[in-house]
């Protein structure tokens, strides 16, 4: 089953203060604090009828986080 979430430590703390780190940091502040969408996410990577073997994937917010940061960039 794939995860909603795996806690890593922020980037954020040393990420370069020039105008794109900053509009990717408000973005990441954003999304810490919108967790309901993890859930709608998460739903829609499960895949019907498929046995849930072999590599379970990105965890519901790296998807989200790297579809965003795709359209964005």
């Amino acid at each position: 089953m794939r995860q909603e979430r795996t806690v890593q430590a922020s980037i954020f703390d040393v990420f370069s203060t020039h105008e794109i780190g900053r509009e990717l940091e408000a973005m990441s502040r954003w999304l810490d604090e919108h967790r309901d969408l993890l859930g709608l996410v998460a739903r829609d990577l499960v895949r019907v009828g498929v046995k849930a073997t072999g590599r379970q994937g990105l965890p519901a917010e790296a998807v989200l986080r790297c579809a965003l940061l795709k359209q964005y960039r």
